[in-house]
């Protein structure tokens, strides 16, 4: 039977830091107690929690599985800890976020930032990857997808519809032109991101589509990378409306072809269960709606 806080809570802060020493330092014991906790809960459940090697530790698959309930349990008696101390429930712990490099970088860095800055008791952990991640096995709060929801066992919030579209820099269509129809696009230089394989479908005024074959010039596999080249002036990108509002208002890109634009790609976040919304979860999800809401 599990009955000890200290260990939970030790086997929580090891995952969260990385480290033994680490977590020892938070706690503020000695390195041999974490150990000692660490172990003694090991026995209690009667499995391997943690690999441990000289460069690296993570959690085994049994570890993994306990850390999801450890972190709600503590969640629910440091928030019923706090609401008896000050009368409310404030976010607290540590949050774990993953999201696309880009989407991330320019909308989710700057929540995380203005949070910590106003919850004391709050850390924040963004991960950016393009990759698809598993919420469960990497220890994962919140995980924001951009596009039409695979299947999944998690829960799923919309946080917004994005909509992708044509930009450039003033610059480059001051030397190219500015289109006024898609049949207008022929010879332009297109910049894409991934394989630069599939058309561009665009819906415009009256129920119209057009499919661009928009076969780049320049590709990466990187999305800031080619955002930076259209800012240079080298050519047009497709790209979500939310992700550059910030360039379009500085007038560093240009929206070309204004009527046109992608289909509705939802912007959504994934949680692990239902159960049990944190307030640290609820309060970054809340803030990621009413920021896309702004834009």
């Amino acid at each position: 039977m599990i009955d000890d806080l200290g260990e939970l809570r030790t086997f929580q802060r090891i995952l969260a830091r990385g480290s033994l020493s680490a977590a020892a330092r938070d706690l503020g014991v000695g390195l041999a107690v974490v150990s000692k906790r660490l172990a003694t809960l090991e026995r209690r459940v009667g499995a391997r929690l943690i690999n441990r090697t000289t460069r690296s530790l993570s959690p085994t698959e049994a570890g993994a599985a306990l850390a999801i309930h450890v972190e709600r349990v503590l969640d629910e008696i440091d928030a019923a800890e706090a609401q008896l101390a000050s009368g409310r429930d404030g976010p607290h712990g540590l949050l774990r976020v993953s999201a696309p490099i880009s989407f991330g970088r320019i909308h989710l860095a700057p929540i995380a930032a203005d949070l910590i800055a106003r919850h004391p008791r709050l850390d924040i952990e963004l991960l950016l990857s393009d990759r698809i991640v598993d919420l469960v096995e990497e220890r994962i709060d919140i995980a924001v997808r951009i596009g039409p929801p695979r299947d999944s066992t998690a829960v799923m919030r919309k946080l917004a519809d994005g909509r992708r579209i044509l930009v450039a820099s003033p610059a480059y269509l001051d030397r190219h032109g500015r289109p006024r129809g898609p049949d207008d696009l022929e010879g332009h230089v297109w910049l894409r991101y991934g394989d630069g394989l599939m058309p561009w479908r665009l819906e415009g005024p009256d129920g119209a589509v057009a499919e661009l074959p928009a076969r780049p010039r320049l590709r990466a596999d990187n999305g800031d990378a080619v955002q930076d080249w259209a800012i240079a002036g080298c050519g047009i990108m497709l790209k979500s409306s939310v992700d550059v509002a910030a360039e379009v208002r500085a007038e560093r890109l240009e929206q070309v072809l204004p009527d046109w634009r992608s289909a509705p790609t939802p912007i959504y976040a994934l949680l692990p269960s239902a159960r049990h919304l944190a307030s640290k979860a609820r309060v970054f999800l809340d803030a990621a709606v009413e920021r896309l809401e702004g834009l």
